[in-house]
């Protein structure tokens, strides 16, 4: 029976690899995200329903709760995805609006969606965090992995107050993944041959890699799997 998947930053990257998991399974995929004609173009790829909409806006997330209801009714998988280094483009400032940035872009934009739809959410359901390796390490002077380390109690109070609902909420925290706008410009081999080197497996990650957890997390197989953080980073957190 095909179920209802609602995917944060679901446009490029990451995300669009997680609709399209689920969308290859038959199930009906909405994906969320600021700009609209990059959201149009990946849905209709993947024949998935887009809801353009800035998640770190109270009122624009009430507009998608208020669309999902009347659309689906319920929802049985949310995968926050959106987020990213502010800081990494563009010049932002004094260090209140580099943290604030970062703080609006990682960390609103997964608490408020959830917040609004978790009553949708069918029983068995499953919320998915998109976190990151940097919240386990230094993150090079900048918020991000501070913001999105904020995540993972967050995810643990969740998981304890909606357990008894049967459904299950983890956060995923990808390594280096290539091919996803994260770095854009920043990135040269010299960095890039630095990063496969810190894994155990010898290669960076995929889209593709994280997409296949969350959809394992989000399976039947995984109902007994909650307040974890799953790393998936080819052992690269633990170090050489």
């Amino acid at each position: 029976m095909a179920r209802t998947i609602v995917v944060s930053g679901g446009g490029t990257g990451i995300g669009r690899a997680v609709a399209a998991r689920f969308a290859a399974d038959g199930d009906r995929v909405v994906i969320i995200g600021r700009r609209a004609d990059v959201l149009e173009k990946a849905a209709g790829e993947l024949g998935a329903t887009a809801l353009p909409a800035d998640l770190s806006e109270p009122a624009q997330v009430e507009r998608v709760r208020a669309a999902l209801a009347d659309r689906f009714g319920s929802i049985d998988v949310l995968d926050n995805n959106a987020g990213g280094n502010v800081e990494r483009h563009g010049d932002l400032g004094g260090v209140a609006e580099r943290w604030t940035a970062n703080f609006r872009a990682n960390v609103l934009t997964a608490v408020l969606p959830t917040e609004a739809f978790r009553d949708l959410l069918n029983p068995s359901g499953r919320i998915v965090f998109i976190s990151s390796i940097a919240a386990f390490r230094r993150s090079n002077g900048t918020s991000y992995g501070p913001m999105k380390a904020t995540l993972h109690p967050y995810a643990f109070d969740l998981a304890a107050a909606l357990g008894p609902r049967g459904i299950t909420v983890n956060v995923v925290a990808p390594g280096y993944i290539e091919n996803t706008e994260f770095f854009r410009d920043t990135m040269d081999d010299e960095r890039r041959a630095t990063l496969i080197a810190q894994t155990h497996t010898g290669r960076a990650g995929t889209p593709q890699d994280v997409a296949e957890t969350v959809y394992w997390l989000a399976s039947p197989g995984a109902g007994h799997v909650t307040a974890q953080i799953i790393q998936v980073n080819g052992g690269a957190e633990r170090g050489r």
